[in-house]
């Protein structure tokens, strides 16, 4: 590895370099900051750049370096947020005109947790309005760096941009219909979307309350699981948080031998194109040579909760702005607008009808996930789609629908996924997986992750230099 490719160690290697002197926090910060000005004016990628504070942040990290203190796995790493975490000091606004100038006093708990592991906050990473499913019309939105012609993911765009061009060496996003998944997979990375609960939501804007997830994206898997790590955890602020002990890090293993993977192979290519398809048989065949055991399973009926997912988050999303719509509606963007007004528009009979498919659903991959350790999932059924390919779906439901298919599921039941990358189209664009686990299971699917990345280089694919 050459000097100009420092941006793309993975987290843990650099915190080691920086444990053993062999380089400093504040000089990768400047490089990291250098870089961010350099490329980031044609990927928009950040929100907000914390110049000022990050150097501050690293000058400490190399003074406890200096008297031997090493705080945490991530000392002196320098990291991004997406502008939906406070950051003590920093505007967050969530992707909206709105918040624009909201500045909060105290950092988001997964925030503090990371900070308190030693990481670097470079600054706030760009996402779609509100965190659903478009960009307000007045940002400019981040561009993929393997191809400007393709969709970068939502809602945590800037967060995928970011990490795979290097621009950071971590990030957390959030996930609410797929918004950690989708720019994992467009943009070749890893990242956890955690049971619901297991990390803090405590100073993240909502979207859907009892659907948004945060997690951690990363180059990674071993990074993705270290960042969970730091993260998970009980928190008095949000009593919706998992009472439990700390997440710990999964044990190395150099196979999969003995996990039991249950596929529905119909469900997983129903409306798949051919790229996707290919993706996942060349998959299921490299797990099998790493010892996994496939269980034919038959995945619940999911369409009512894929369908009625919007009506959900709806109502959860008009709660969540009802301090400032109606009364700001002018400053809402046509897509955030649409979802809030689905969400008032809900009588209270037909949300009850929403939350008893739920629950009935819930069960049924309760039930599902008690036969099997894992579950294998295509994270969307159209590989790397093109901007052209997306304007489309948003105005058929029934594509759109379609796209949600895979990841809508699992915020509505709160089951942890992990996505990792598995391969790349005929256009050289990645193609990501997920496995899928009981909740609390966080460890077997980093696990699994960690050995499938030693067997496999896909995640090692980079998209510039």
């Amino acid at each position: 590895m050459t000097p100009t490719d420092i941006h793309y160690l993975d987290a843990h290697a650099l915190a080691e370099k920086i444990r053993q002197r062999e380089i400093s926090s504040v000089e990768v910060t400047k490089m990291m900051l250098s870089r961010i000005e350099r490329l980031d004016t044609q990927l928009h990628s950040y929100a907000y750049v914390m110049h000022e504070q990050a150097l501050t942040q690293a000058e400490w990290a190399d003074r406890q370096t200096m008297k031997g203190e090493i705080p945490g796995p991530l000392h002196g790493v320098p990291i991004a947020v997406k502008d939906l975490y406070w950051v003590k000091g920093a505007p967050t606004a969530a992707g909206t005109t709105v918040y624009r100038d909201f500045v909060p006093n105290a950092d988001a708990t997964a925030v503090r947790k990371l900070r308190e592991a030693g990481a670097i906050i470079l600054g706030k990473l760009q996402l779609t309005e509100g965190a659903f499913a478009t960009h307000h019309p007045t940002i400019i939105p981040p561009v993929n760096p393997w191809n400007a012609d393709c969709w970068p993911g939502a809602s945590s765009s800037g967060s995928g941009v970011a990490t795979a061009a290097g621009l950071c060496y971590a990030s957390l996003g959030t996930d609410t219909g797929g918004s950690i998944r989708f720019p994992c997979a467009a943009n070749g990375l890893t990242g956890i979307k955690p049971s619901w609960g297991r990390v803090s939501r405590y100073g993240v804007f909502e979207l859907g309350a009892s659907l948004d997830h945060a997690g951690p994206m990363a180059r990674s898997a071993v990074d993705a699981a270290l960042m969970l790590s730091i993260i998970a955890g009980y928190d008095s602020n949000d009593p919706t948080s998992r009472v439990e002990e700390q997440w710990p890090m999964p044990d190395a293993s150099e196979s999969l031998r003995g996990l039991t993977i249950g596929i529905d192979y119909d469900w997983c290519i129903h409306g798949a194109d051919a790229a996707t398809v290919e993706a996942i048989n060349r998959t299921l065949t490299t797990l099998k040579e790493l010892g996994a055991i496939f269980r034919e399973v038959r995945f619940p009926d999911a369409r009512h909760v894929v369908d009625e997912w919007e009506i959900n988050c709806g109502v959860e999303v008009a709660v969540a702005h009802e301090s400032t719509y109606p009364q700001l509606a002018e400053q809402y963007g046509p897509a955030l607008t649409r979802l809030i007004e689905t969400g008032r528009a809900t009588t209270s009979l037909r949300y009850q009808q929403v939350l008893l498919h739920r629950a009935a659903f819930r069960g049924q991959v309760n039930k599902l996930m008690s036969e099997v350790d894992v579950l294998l999932a295509p994270v969307q059924p159209f590989a790397a789609p093109t901007h052209q390919k997306l304007s489309e779906l948003a105005q058929d439901p029934e594509l759109n629908a379609r796209l949600i298919q895979f990841t809508a599921p699992f915020n509505s039941t709160g089951h942890p996924s992990i996505t990792l990358p598995c391969g790349l189209t005929e256009n050289g664009m990645p193609i990501g997986f997920q496995l899928i686990a009981a909740h609390g299971a966080e460890a077997t699917l980093c696990r699994s992750g960690i050995v499938w990345q030693q067997a496999t280089d896909w995640h090692r694919a980079r998209p510039m230099r």
